[in-house]
């Protein structure tokens, strides 16, 4: 294993939908607009208004009680999704924008600086994901432009990734709360790896100018590849304290949209247990789960995907979906607890609570980590007294 002074398991949330936005997350933003990403949102709408309307869901959408909250259920640490154009208007252009050289809207930087004072506040740790990178690395709407895919195709794209990565190594390398820098989120399976790899190794170097690997953890996606593929690469001693980052959803193949809730549980507690002994046992690296959620039903997330969707939850009453989803958290959470670290998907939405945290915690779904201590904490005091007794 790769060695790391960052050793407890890290328990923890994406703050996603709130500096990148996701139409399925917060669909209020876009009601009356044509828009489908933050791309053509800001384009549509126009500088002054994007930059109104922008600016007071990032006020309000996650705010320090939050973070007094996710410390109270338990949580001790969050996965900041942010753009590439989060320190201001030198990014490269791409012919989405249209006529606006540089349609995204400033400010950013200063949330994640608010935010990453909450953390120290609360006692959290942050792991910073770069979301989005300049000519999309993956089509989805999570990488700025739905559709296209085109990072890796131009090295001025890729270069000024690096160039964002470094920058907010330098800017966030001292601050205490940092856990880890993710160089980019979800590059699509059809990038080839070499390129991926000769990105990833440009990534860590120029990180680790800033942040020594003692302090701050480097972080890169398997690309939807198997790690198998990435055998040799960012190993001891050249490089350290590196961890893999893998998302698994059970919503998005045919094969798992085609489950009942009982094949969820079974792929969870069985399938994904046995691979997580092989990635840990195999792989080299400290593993993160980085995306995982509750959600079984493509429709929700995928808002142009056609169907058929058969939800695995069809049919329940009230008590049979409060059990199911109990069932398939805990087979969730038994397994990725194998890894160094988890980060459910995501902390709030506008939609629905399978994909909440905080509506997962408040429905019983998933267990309240802060509840969990002090039954412990208490348990502990009643048999020390018990044998004080005896």
């Amino acid at each position: 294993m790769t060695s790391s002074t960052n050793t407890y398991k890290l328990r923890g949330v994406n703050l996603g939908g709130w500096l990148l936005l996701e139409k399925w997350i917060t669909p209020s933003l876009f009601t009356g607009l044509k828009a489908t990403d933050e791309t053509t949102y800001c384009v549509e709408l126009g500088e002054a208004e994007a930059t109104r309307r922008l600016h007071q869901h990032w006020n309000t959408f996650i705010t320090r009680d939050d973070f007094a909250w996710l410390k109270q259920a338990g949580i001790n640490a969050v996965r900041l999704p942010v753009g590439h154009w989060l320190f201001g208007k030198d990014y490269p252009y791409h012919r989405s924008y249209g006529q606006a050289r540089y349609p995204f809207v400033e400010g950013g930087l200063h949330i994640v600086d608010q935010a990453f004072t909450w953390a120290e506040e609360f006692g959290l740790r942050v792991v910073l994901d770069l979301h989005a990178a300049p000519g999309c690395q993956n089509g989805f709407d999570n990488g700025g432009i739905l559709g296209v895919c085109e990072w890796h195709t131009k090295e001025e794209y890729m270069e000024y990734t690096l160039d964002v990565l470094e920058r907010l190594a330098q800017r966030y390398a001292h601050h205490p709360s940092l856990h880890g820098i993710q160089a980019l989120n979800e590059p699509r399976w059809d990038i080839p790896t070499d390129i991926l790899k000769r990105f990833t190794e440009a990534a860590y170097h120029r990180i680790r100018c800033h942040c020594p690997p003692e302090k701050v953890t480097f972080v890169f996606h398997d690309g939807f590849r198997s790690f198998r593929e990435y055998a040799g690469f960012l190993q001891e001693p050249k490089f350290q304290n590196v961890a893999i980052d893998i998302h698994r959803y059970q919503c998005f193949d045919r094969a798992d949209i085609d489950l009942d809730i009982f094949g969820h549980i079974r792929k969870s507690a069985v399938d994904l247990r046995n691979e997580a002994d092989e990635i840990i046992q195999e792989s080299g690296y400290q593993v993160y789960c980085g995306e995982w959620s509750l959600g079984m039903n493509l429709k929700v997330v995928s808002l142009w995907a056609e169907g058929p969707f058969n939800h695995a939850l069809e049919g329940m009453d009230e008590f049979q979906m409060s059990a199911a989803y109990r069932g398939y958290a805990a087979a969730q959470l038994l397994t990725f607890e194998k890894y160094a670290g988890w980060f459910f998907w995501t902390y709030r939405t506008e939609t629905t609570p399978e994909w909440n945290y905080r509506d997962c915690v408040e429905h019983g779904f998933i267990p309240d980590m802060g509840k969990a201590e002090q039954f412990v904490a208490i348990r502990s005091m009643l048999e020390q007294a018990k044998n004080q007794a005896s």
